[in-house]
């Protein structure tokens, strides 16, 4: 399994390279992502249900079309030194305010440059 894999092939250290952190056995990009991000402080954005609801609902996104696409747009143009900030921001926005079913757009302070917003009745 997975502790197998890091002793013998990796030393018996977790490996801080995103693609050769998705080698491990139940390690897909967006743990990578989150592993690179928190436990080595590499800037990187993993992308869950709510960044990639928030950024597509936005405009934040040109309407990408699947997790990697919003992923390489994001880190695209935001700062390095943000994305793991930006990473928080989204999830926690997407979580409270931009929520998928009744996002609370009236309390949104993003709304003025929301592309979704303009598109509703206020």
């Amino acid at each position: 399994g997975m502790a197998q894999m890091l002793t013998e092939d990796f030393g018996g250290k977790v490996p801080p390279d995103i693609d050769e952190l998705q080698k491990l056995p139940g390690v897909g990009r967006k743990t990578a992502n989150v592993i690179a991000s928190v436990v080595f402080n590499k800037p990187a954005m993993a992308v869950d249900t709510h960044v990639f609801r928030v950024a597509n609902r936005i405009g934040l996104t040109t309407n990408s079309k699947t997790p990697l696409a919003t992923e390489k747009e994001l880190v695209g143009y935001i700062p390095e030194r943000l994305i793991a900030k930006a990473h928080h921001w989204l999830i926690l926005h997407g979580r409270y305010v931009c929520t998928a079913r009744n996002p609370q757009c009236k309390q949104c302070g993003l709304a003025p440059w929301c592309k979704h917003y303009a598109t509703i009745d206020g």
